[in-house]
């Protein structure tokens, strides 16, 4: 953490920032579950693929996670940290074992699509936690967790176009990673 520029720094705060307006402005009730993962997954990988800290995301989860849960989102109490925590260490190690990740789209949808497919530990501890019968909780969290895993891969694919902008502009720097061949 000491090795975090204040710029950086500042920028993860504005993807938590972000990523808690988002939640507020867009509480639709569609009745599609997991629709929230769509800007959760978008705003976690802008944060990882702009910062070069290794637990960006995390971060960004970790203080987008504490906000919602200030400000009362959710029902979940302190619990609702969870749900911005775990696709965050998806998508830290995700970028952790795919350094490429941020120029194909591919790729980004995949990771987005394992930050959505972490609802399914929140949900399912959740639902055994209020005492709701375990076969039934396993595939009501399979059902959220495969909506979640939906959304986050169509969120993700945002990713790659944007950062190629930011760089064309001048705001990132150049990447220098090789791709593999």
């Amino acid at each position: 953490m000491k090795h975090l520029p204040l710029k950086e720094a500042l920028f993860l705060g504005f993807c938590a920032a972000l990523l808690i307006i988002t939640k507020a402005a867009f509480r639709w009730h569609l009745g599609i579950s997991g629709h929230a993962m769509f800007f959760t997954a978008f705003f976690l990988l802008l944060a990882r693929g702009c910062v070069t800290f290794r637990a960006a995301a995390s971060f960004t989860g970790l203080l987008a996670g504490i906000a919602a849960a200030l400000l009362g989102m959710g029902k979940g109490g302190p619990l609702v940290i969870e749900k911005f925590l775990l696709p965050a260490l998806a998508v830290d190690l995700g970028a952790l074992l795919l350094p490429w990740l941020f120029g194909s789209m591919l790729l980004c949808a995949l990771v987005g699509a394992a930050a959505g497919a972490t609802k399914f530990f929140g949900t399912i501890a959740i639902d055994l936690l209020v005492g709701m019968e375990p076969a039934i909780a396993w595939r009501h969290s399979l059902i959220e967790a495969f909506a979640a895993l939906a959304f986050g891969a169509v969120g993700a694919l945002g990713i790659p176009p944007v950062l190629r902008r930011l760089r064309a502009y001048g705001v990132l720097l150049p990447e220098t990673r090789k791709e593999p061949l």
